[in-house]
């Protein structure tokens, strides 16, 4: 421990504003866990933090090798970080064969220093020790900097089991390179196992401040990030996208949410599982989507509002059952936690594909109200809103996140509940007689609602379109009278939202117009835009059904208007493609619809977040296009 000290006081820690780390592994090696940790301990250090969770689309990936690279990104800084960023400062790899996939998404850049297990240099098995020095040397010609590092066998000195403790050795590293409080990382170790033996908290513990001694030990260099500029006492929680849903379950007052495990909502379930019964609500795990949205519907209709959670498969398994509840008017909180498809698609992998879906996925007219949350903090906030949207308007609201927020995490502040987010009592007052179940007000399409248990409350809940009393509509005017009820209810919601703000100037050459995740990315591209003297500003859409007003105003103000979305759109360069057969993206669709405007779109279906720098190199190339 004193040679430690000793080569600690020589090395001076290096002031920086912002690194980006990653940890890369192959899959069951704790790489995630590691990252997620450390991410929280510079988060209560007063970073700002932004994690990205590498996962292999297959659940067994095969070994060493590049389809089955898993680990994590953490962004972190001395200001609020909204997105991944660009290429990592910094990797620890376990193998070499993992960091493929990675360089072939434009991970990492010349000067990226790599900290690699050395293990396999001396594997027994031939191929393996070639193949690992000719990725060395391949690194090396790319400019990275490599640090071959014997890190499993540092970690047999404390347990016998290296492949499942090398994480927490990891997270020792990562405090000492990055000057972390070793005692907040002790304090999320026990945490994180505080449903395992007094013996394996410990063990970790002691991993921990080996792998912080070996650091010590072995590497030349550290650094010093200060912590963000914030008012004191405030506080802040670190959560992922998936757990802040959670949380705004609880903090809506609904009492039930009803799911099927599906990539990449399922956490949500896991964690709700956790802690629902505290506050009186339940899980219920379906035995399929259908069943769940059954089990959903049939709670709201009996007065209890309820939520249910799932990925676009289980979205486009629950359309029937929720056309059911556009023409039945029952409220219902419908959370979509967005991933690459059609059909399995990219499971694992981030995508803005079901926007559509949602919107128009039903057969007939099914107006809905669609809302999309753009940082992990609205995750939590639009769950409430949600479920007061669906009680007032009598509605499902369809509630899209995406597996960037799903899996990210970012601390924001700690919010302070209010008894004005819980549902209210279900309401058992005698029903009017004279009153219609669905008595819908001509200016608004609202209506009261019936509760079941209500004296003279009971009426015959329908599928078919029906009139105001509940009965089958045999007659052209009431089924023409419930779609211009149906779809008053969204007119009615759009007359009170306000118009949208535009970051940047209110006019100039270009407007990038977004929708969820890729906020963060969007407008730091934006900002270095700017700082290079052109006019171009953005705006991000929550509502996308209904819309948010003004757009077209604001759209005018502007010479070009474009969308960045993680969905697919033809490229204008590609072969047979023209103006009259492109396919746009799908705000772009919509905008373009709803605006009369030649809104104009760029978009990737790459499976990753988008990176600033992607976005900030294409909105050079549309400023400095002569086309309008």
């Amino acid at each position: 421990m004193e040679a430690s000290q000793e080569v600690e006081r020589a090395v001076q820690s290096e002031l920086i504003h912002e690194h980006i780390v990653e940890i890369v592994s192959d899959s069951g090696e704790g790489a995630q866990k590691a990252g997620q940790t450390f991410g929280a301990v510079c988060a209560r250090m007063g970073n700002g933090v932004w994690t990205v969770e590498i996962i292999p689309a297959e659940i067994k990936p095969p070994a060493r090798s590049p389809a089955g690279a898993s680990g994590i990104r953490i962004r972190l800084g001395s200001k609020y970080i909204t997105n991944m960023g660009d290429e990592a400062d910094l990797v620890v790899a376990f193998n070499e064969q993992v960091l493929y996939s990675r360089i072939a998404n434009g991970a990492y850049k010349a000067g990226t220093i790599l900290l690699i297990e050395n293990k396999w240099r001396d594997d027994p098995v031939p191929e393996i020790q070639a193949q690992y020095k000719r990725a060395l040397a391949e690194f090396k010609e790319n400019g990275l900097i490599v640090h071959e590092l014997a890190l499993e066998e540092a970690c047999r000195e404390i347990t016998s089991n290296p492949r499942v403790g090398k994480n927490m050795f990891v997270l020792g590293m990562l405090c000492h390179i990055y000057t972390r409080d070793v005692e907040l990382a002790r304090n999320e170790i026990a945490t994180i196992f505080k449903r395992k033996s007094k013996e394996v908290v410990e063990q970790n513990y002691r991993l921990l401040q080996a792998g912080y001694d070996f650091a010590s030990d072995n590497l030349d260099f550290r650094y010093e990030i200060p912590p963000q500029q914030v008012r004191e006492g405030k506080r802040f929680i670190v959560t992922n996208g998936n757990t802040a849903l959670g949380l705004g379950v609880m903090a809506s007052g609904m009492e039930l949410v009803a799911m099927y495990p599906i990539t990449p909502a399922t956490s949500a379930s896991h964690y709700l599982a956790d802690v629902f019964h505290e506050v009186g609500g339940f899980v219920h795990q379906a035995e399929d989507e259908i069943a769940a949205i059954g089990f959903a519907i049939g709670s709201s209709f009996a007065g209890k509002t309820a939520c249910t959670i799932t990925s676009g498969p289980g979205l486009a398994l629950k359309t029937e059952m929720l056309a059911l509840a556009v023409m039945a008017e029952i409220p219902l909180v419908l959370a979509v936690v967005q991933r690459g498809g059609p059909s399995t698609g990219l499971p694992t992998k981030v995508e803005q594909g079901d926007l559509l879906a949602s919107i128009f996925g039903e057969p007939g007219d099914a107006p809905k109200v669609v809302v999309a949350p753009a940082t992990i903090e609205e995750c939590l906030h639009f769950v409430v809103m949600s479920r007061r949207l669906a009680e007032t308007f009598r509605t499902p609201v369809v509630l899209l996140t995406d597996a960037n927020l799903a899996t990210g995490q970012q601390p924001y502040p700690r919010p302070e509940p209010s008894s004005e987010w819980l549902a209210p009592p279900i309401d058992q007052t005698d029903w009017d007689p004279q009153i219609p179940p669905y008595n819908w007000d001509p200016q608004t399409g609202l209506s009261p609602r019936p509760v079941p248990g209500m004296v003279d409350g009971h009426y015959v809940l329908t599928g078919l379109a029906h009139t105001n009393e509940s009965k089958v509509a045999y007659d052209s005017k009431s089924n023409q009278l419930g779609c211009d009820m149906r779809s008053r209810k969204l007119a009615a919601l759009a007359n009170t939202l306000k118009a949208p703000t535009v970051y940047g100037d209110p006019e100039g050459d270009l407007l990038v117009v977004g929708w969820g995740s890729t906020l963060g990315a969007i407008q730091e591209a934006v900002d270095r835009t700017r700082a290079q003297g052109y006019k171009v500003s953005s705006l991000h859409l929550r509502f996308i059904s209904p819309l948010e007003p003004g757009l077209k105003e604001i759209f005018s103000r502007f010479r070009k208007v474009m969308t960045v979305e993680i969905n697919y759109s033809d490229d204008l360069s590609a072969p047979l493609i023209t103006r009259e057969n492109r396919r746009y993206s799908q705000l772009a669709w919509i905008l373009r619809a709803s605006t009369l405007v030649d809104v104009d779109c760029w978009s990737v279906v790459l499976g990753a977040p988008l990176q600033p720098g992607m976005i900030h190199k294409v909105l050079l190339e549309r400023l400095s296009s002569k086309e309008d």
